[in-house]
């Protein structure tokens, strides 16, 4: 540990390491801040690593590769038998590759020169040419101060807690609980239909929970495009999710070992009980000891750190990411946030092209998209064309036992440039990624009718799609558009 450094990242997770790594390439002196302790060690990776992306996804897999097993081996001539799940060896090897992302995120710091100083970090004063930084240790609790040319925040988020369902670590838990359940819960409670409610709900319904999810919104995902959301609601609830729209949660508590959830919808009472129950209502951004009270940063109304397209806060020299500004509270996007703000500190002009930030949600089949609805580029004043395609019609969907879900493209129909790209599928976390470049070179639906897919590929169905906004797909009839 060093008194000053060039560049001083508080927080560890997708956004702060990546920025300490790009730092150090660019031949800075970095030191990157990080408290977070996991399973008794200290750890990087924040979130993401550690109690969010990686581990759920880990049993998102083990609990498919189950549920697959048990069920869909049959139809193509599999015998299998008995099939059990251990679920502490599942956890076990959830944890293992926790263990080794993390340590090599710990050695990439460390072969870039970046001195990973574990502990608090807390921006003291950063309105001068030189910026402090106040550092405790996580061992001994020392202070220290540390001075820096520059600064990115990058410390994250934390789960939203409600009153009317307080975690207790066993019962009522929250999304980092349920990556640690020591056994399957007979049923089991979400609040929340967002991403990581269907994620975690997913994993537990396929090992033998019946699952109840509580959304208190009056539709179903939102922020997805209408046809897809419909879409996907269908299969969920198909697959066992008890989805509950416009249902609010008014209290929950441990009675006899049971969780005792009183829910409300349309005016009416009801109570059920479960033997667990998650909270996954949203996250809050982290800056507990983040800020001094002199630090000079200002805030917007909803408590996060006020910064312009470029990352850079009120102060000069001071930049933060992530989930502490605005935005989707994404891992993908606080990595290039991070990239660009060291970019820019270095003296480069990169900037994060926010209109094709991809969202995923890792249920089965997928769900992801990209760009704008039909209804957002519709309220955005485009005259709009869109073009679907069902996976039913797709060879190799049919071939592999995936032929849930649809392509559906969205543009603009008097230039024919792609606004976005919505898929409900297996694997259309990367399929969308199609959709994202394509609109990065400002491709037109023309492009991608021309460009020649292999077959037999899912990604056929997106040249299909395209095909489709004009009326031309050639695996599904086409109705012809009426004349007005």
């Amino acid at each position: 540990m060093k008194d000053s450094y060039d560049l001083v990242v508080i927080g560890g997770g997708p956004g702060g390491y990546e920025a300490a790594i790009r730092a150090g390439q660019l031949g800075m002196s970095v030191a990157c801040i990080e408290k977070r302790v996991y399973k008794g060690e200290p750890a990087l990776g924040g979130t993401c690593l550690n109690v969010g992306c990686i581990p759920s996804k880990a049993l998102l897999d083990s609990s498919h590769r189950y549920e697959a097993t048990k069920h869909d081996l049959d139809e193509h001539g599999i015998s299998t038998g008995d099939v059990a799940i251990d679920i502490e060896k599942m956890i076990e090897r959830k944890e293992g590759i926790v263990k080794q992302l993390t340590g090599g995120v710990a050695a990439l710091l460390k072969g870039n020169g970046v001195d990973w100083l574990q502990g608090w970090g807390t921006l003291v004063d950063g309105k001068g040419a030189d910026k402090q930084v106040k550092f405790v240790a996580l061992e001994d609790e020392a202070e220290s101060t540390i001075t820096a040319k520059n600064v990115i925040l990058a410390a994250g988020s934390v789960p939203i807690d409600i009153p009317v369902a307080k975690t207790d670590g066993d019962r009522i838990v929250d999304s980092t609980g349920a990556l640690d359940f020591t056994s399957v819960p007979k049923r089991l409670g979400v609040i929340g239909a967002g991403v990581i409610g269907l994620e975690l709900g997913s994993v537990w319904r396929r090992l033998g929970s019946e699952v109840v999810v509580y959304e208190a919104l009056p539709s179903f995902l939102a922020a997805a495009d209408k046809d897809i959301s419909k879409e996907a609601g269908k299969m969920l609830k198909k697959q066992g999710l008890d989805i509950r729209v416009d249902t609010k949660v008014t209290n929950a508590e441990v009675k006899d070992d049971q969780v005792v959830v009183t829910s409300e919808n349309k005016g009416e009472s009801s109570e059920e009980s479960f033997d667990k129950l998650i909270v996954c209502v949203g996250r809050r951004a982290y800056s507990e000891k983040l800020l001094g009270d002199d630090s000079g940063i200002q805030l917007t109304e909803r408590g996060l750190i006020d910064v312009n397209d470029q990352c850079k806060t009120n102060l000069d020299g001071v930049y933060a990411i992530g989930d502490l500004v605005r935005g989707p509270m994404l891992a993908h996007k606080a990595m290039e946030e991070g990239m660009m703000a060291v970019e820019r500190i270095h003296g480069e002009k990169a900037q994060v092209n926010y209109d094709t930030i991809i969202n995923v949600i890792y249920t089965h089949p997928e769900i992801a998209w990209v760009g704008l609805t039909e209804q957002e580029a519709e309220a955005a004043g485009y005259e709009v064309k869109t073009g679907s395609f069902n996976l039913a019609a797709n060879g190799r969907a049919l071939a592999q036992s995936e032929a849930e879900g649809s392509i559906k493209v969205v543009a603009d129909a008097k230039t024919d440039r792609l606004l976005g790209m919505h898929a409900i599928a297996a694997g259309a976390g990367d399929i969308v990624h199609q959709g994202m470049i394509a609109m990065e070179f400002v491709s037109s639906i023309e492009d991608l009718q021309l460009m020649t897919f292999a077959h037999p590929t899912m990604s056929e169905a997106v040249h299909e799609a395209a095909l489709s906004a004009d009326g031309r797909a050639i695996h599904a009839i086409q109705r012809k558009k009426r004349k007005k």
